[in-house]
């Protein structure tokens, strides 16, 4: 039987490394703000949030959080510079990953309400101080704006 990888030992070092000065610390909430629907799934707009990068035409990463028109998703997204299993899976289908024809279906079929005008993009930061004081709070803003009942969070 293989050792297991001890990961969070493993990050550790890795900050370390790279010269920071204080370990990384791993978020932890003792409250989740999630809260029961109080209508129908038929009368829910719904919304996808995702990590992965809708702009492929900056040289850089992206590092945030914006709100883009569903009519302006890409065909694919840009998925480079994001830490994720590549040995195990790909992101050449974007459904797996961003599934706005399956909640398109699930509007046709009146099993959901209607689709946000906008999705949300949020940047993979390091930082969950950064990710609660300005990403989170951008995302929940333009999500009040649209009257979202639903957010899909899908992170790469």
């Amino acid at each position: 039987m293989p050792d297991f990888i001890n990961y969070m030992e493993r990050n550790q070092l890795y900050y370390r490394a790279q010269g920071f000065g204080q370990d990384y610390v791993w978020a932890r909430h003792d409250v989740v703000p999630f809260t029961r629907l109080n209508k129908s799934l038929q009368d829910c707009v719904v919304t996808v949030v995702t990590t992965a990068v809708a702009h492929q035409d900056i040289p850089k990463p992206i590092r945030k959080s914006e709100s883009i028109p569903f009519a302006e998703v890409p065909s694919a997204f840009d998925t480079s510079e994001l830490s994720w299993d590549r040995e195990s899976t790909h992101t050449d289908d974007r459904q797996s990953y961003f599934p706005l024809e399956s909640l398109s279906r699930l509007v046709n079929e009146g099993r959901i309400g209607r689709l946000a005008p906008r999705f949300h993009f949020v940047p993979t930061q390091y930082s969950h101080r950064v990710t609660c004081e300005q990403d989170a709070p951008c995302i929940a803003k333009a999500c009040i704006e649209d009257n979202v009942d639903i957010a899909l969070l899908v992170p790469i």
